[in-house]
């Protein structure tokens, strides 16, 4: 697909990083290792699978630019979301590896971290929260943005408004970051 896309568009100066499942919400010991393997397959193993197959093309570039999309359960964990979390740290680790490895060819490595963003996505997640705890799906929504200071949802187009910049000549000074997009959110 990678080298396709390239050889299609001419060449590849961005590459983001953004297919991704979040699993079932249940506890570890509750956990079917063919979903944990399901997450950790299309998470992670995908992105560097991806990247892996962009960075000649992107060395070729004189703009190359690598965004991972991570996650605020990247930056704190979250219950019941074993899985997801751990693809969302190791996307960290491995966008600060890349920063390190792929600098010396200019190409530019930075993880996007949202936090729930609003959709169809962030409502299973809620309704899965509801189902474990007993509370209302309502009530769950209203617990995730307790612990944030603006009390709303991340909206998908301001997470793809930071991708643009971060893909831009303004965002040529960053590398090797993660860019919290959270509504300030304090703690998971």
């Amino acid at each position: 697909m990678v080298g396709d896309a390239a050889q299609r568009m001419g060449g590849l100066d961005v590459l983001v990083n953004c297919a991704g499942i979040g699993g079932p919400t249940k506890p570890v010991q509750e956990l079917d290792p063919g979903d944990w393997d399901a997450v950790i397959r299309v998470n992670l193993t995908g992105t560097f699978d991806a990247t892996r197959a962009a960075i000649p093309h992107l060395i070729r570039s004189d703009c190359g630019v690598v965004i991972n999309m991570s996650s605020a359960a990247g930056r704190y964990g979250y219950a019941n979301r074993s899985a997801y979390s751990a693809t969302k740290w190791a996307l960290i680790g491995f966008t600060k590896t890349l920063s390190i490895e792929l600098g010396e060819h200019g190409i530019r490595v930075n993880a996007i971290a949202p936090g729930a963003v609003a959709g169809e996505r962030a409502e299973r997640v809620f309704q899965g929260r509801a189902q474990l705890s007993g509370r209302s799906v309502e009530e769950e929504k209203l617990l995730g943005l307790a612990n944030q200071s603006l009390k709303e949802l991340v909206d998908p187009n301001h997470i793809a408004a930071l991708a643009v910049f971060l893909a831009s000549d303004a965002g040529r000074s960053i590398s090797g970051q993660v860019l919290p997009i959270d509504g300030d959110l304090h703690r998971a």
